[in-house]
């Protein structure tokens, strides 16, 4: 029995059932593929910088997914509440000094 990685089958297969194609087709489109990556993840690169531009880096805080509680809460306390880690100790540095420490005392995970 072959590993999950090996993937001769699905070579074989593809093969039995498709032709060859030229070499100078194939360069074509690999040229056309990655010219529509290239556009596409400029965009929304350039999407991301204008978000945060604009002042909606949050956007779930922007667009009313998050309350107003949800939205004061620092990302690594809610992280913390993600991977329900019940009273995590978060810490907050800027260079090397610490900045702020949190230690979340009574900070319960929400149970779904």
């Amino acid at each position: 029995m072959g590993s999950v990685w090996n993937i001769q089958w699905l070579r074989r297969f593809f093969r039995r059932r498709m032709n060859p194609v030229p070499v100078d087709k194939a360069h074509m489109w690999k040229r056309r593929l990655s010219l529509t990556y290239m556009f596409i993840s400029w965009n929304a690169f350039g999407l991301v910088i204008y978000m945060m531009a604009t002042g909606r880096s949050d956007w779930a805080k922007y667009y009313g997914y998050k309350s107003e509680s949800e939205g004061n809460i620092s990302p690594g306390r809610q992280w913390a509440r993600t991977l329900n880690i019940e009273n995590a100790k978060v810490l907050k540095l800027s260079g090397l000094s610490l900045v702020e420490e949190d230690t979340g005392e009574g900070d319960k995970p929400e149970k779904e």
